[in-house]
């Protein structure tokens, strides 16, 4: 075996400069896809930390059974009593991958400045819950700061947070004082004084005429009530979201508690379109670099095949079977693959030292609002995948070649010109 591996390598560069080309685009091909994949990552991930921590939303959110689909028209009757969280409490200690458990309470009104009013759209939280919860962001994330004033505090309950859009409208700015005005849970109307400490970007470009943030006991204070709407779960590890989420729903069933648990992709679509839309494209790119490499393989093998038909022919005379020959070319475009894939990943792994080190570009993305660094994660289960299948590619391709050349006749084969 040993021999046929240095025949394949001394004929792979009989013709150094074919070769040469052929592994450049196998190696230019594996970068691209990688460099994508990588940036697919980034992207992904910023937008997954971003909603879990950055944004403090956690990884599973519970509610009374319904709410996400009927509770904008009455969020009266999908409330959770005191009973009911402190219930939930208590289920949720069993489980040790439970990090953090706050609650939330989202409600609807008009925001006046004193001269003209508006609508507005707020969730209440615990601010200090927010923190911790934002303290466990990673990479880019951890970074990146989402308001600018200072944060909410658990004991100035009327400071209050407005998106930039809704700002503008009532011309306020951080240190203004506004009025709230809003429905309590039985139907009258309820106002309070507020102070705005901080204005900040909503993750949804269309939200951010209408969104407010504010301690949850000022929402509670103008909804006139104790309850909340739902129940924000933080987990030690996120891997873990969909086999909790069952556990948990088996025991709310069990204490017959009316309750779902949603995880935060179904709580943010954002990163459901945004993964459809980079697969589509990646899609797009590692076609490309499959047809790319296939031909140039296709062509490198067929070439050296016409080339070496009496050479084929002399082995054959002496001996060598067909499934011989077919190895040899089998073993030269896997040495093919191989090299090219090598190449492949030192170019990968450079561009991102140039892009992440050297270069570290910066940009505003759509859901941040602040200029942040462009950067390429290192996928190694991508990279692994992708050296396997280029070789095998270009195993298919040379096979593809090497079949007419092996099943000539020996005479035909050596009388070739």
């Amino acid at each position: 075996m040993l021999t046929w591996i240095k025949m394949a390598g001394r004929n792979l560069f009989r013709n150094g400069r074919r070769s040469i080309f052929t592994i450049l685009a196998i190696g230019l091909g594996f970068a691209a896809v990688n460099l994508f994949g990588g940036f697919t990552q980034y992207i992904l991930t910023s937008v997954e930390e971003g909603h879990i921590y950055t944004r403090g939303n956690g990884h599973l959110m519970i509610s009374k059974r319904g709410f996400r689909t009927e509770g904008k028209l009455n969020p009266a009757d999908y409330l959770l009593s005191e009973l009911e969280v402190k219930t939930i409490r208590e289920s949720l200690r069993g489980f040790l991958e439970v990090r953090l458990v706050t609650p939330q309470l989202h409600i609807s009104g008009l925001l006046s400045n004193g001269e003209v009013s508006t609508i507005f759209v707020a969730i209440g939280r615990v601010p200090s819950d927010v923190r911790k919860i934002q303290s466990h962001a990673r990479g880019l994330m951890a970074t990146v700061n989402l308001f600018s004033g200072k944060p909410l505090d658990n004991d100035s309950p009327n400071n209050i947070g407005l998106s930039s859009g809704l700002a503008k409208q009532l011309n306020l700015k951080i240190g203004s004082g506004a009025i709230a005005l809003a429905p309590t849970v039985n139907g009258q109307m309820n106002a309070l004084d507020v102070d705005v400490v901080q204005l900040f970007y909503p993750a949804v470009e269309s939200a951010n005429d209408m969104l407010m943030v504010a301690p949850i006991k000022l929402v509670q204070l103008l909804y006139d009530t104790s309850s909340v709407d739902g129940l924000a779960v933080l987990l030690d590890d996120g891997e873990k979201v969909d086999a909790i989420r069952a556990a948990l729903a088996a025991v709310f069933k069990d204490r017959k508690l009316d309750v779902e648990v949603a995880t935060w992709r179904e709580l943010n679509p954002l990163y459901t379109r945004t993964k459809e839309m980079f697969d589509v494209i990646f899609l797009f790119i590692f076609i490309i670099v499959l047809v790319i490499v296939v031909m140039s393989v296709v062509n490198t093998m067929s070439m050296a095949i016409v080339e070496r038909t009496r050479e084929i022919g002399t082995l054959r005379a002496l001996g060598a079977k067909r499934g011989g020959i077919l190895s040899l070319f089998a073993l030269e475009s896997t040495l093919l693959g191989g090299i090219g894939s090598v190449l492949g990943m030192g170019l990968t792994v450079g561009a991102r030292l140039m892009i992440n080190v050297v270069i570290k570009p910066t940009w505003i993305p759509p859901v941040i609002g602040e200029r942040v660094p462009l950067e390429v994660y290192l996928v190694p289960e991508h990279i692994i995948y992708s050296s396997l299948f280029l070789i095998l590619l270009s195993l298919a391709a040379a096979l593809l070649s090497a079949r007419r050349a092996a099943n000539q006749e020996i005479v035909d084969a050596l009388g070739h010109v």
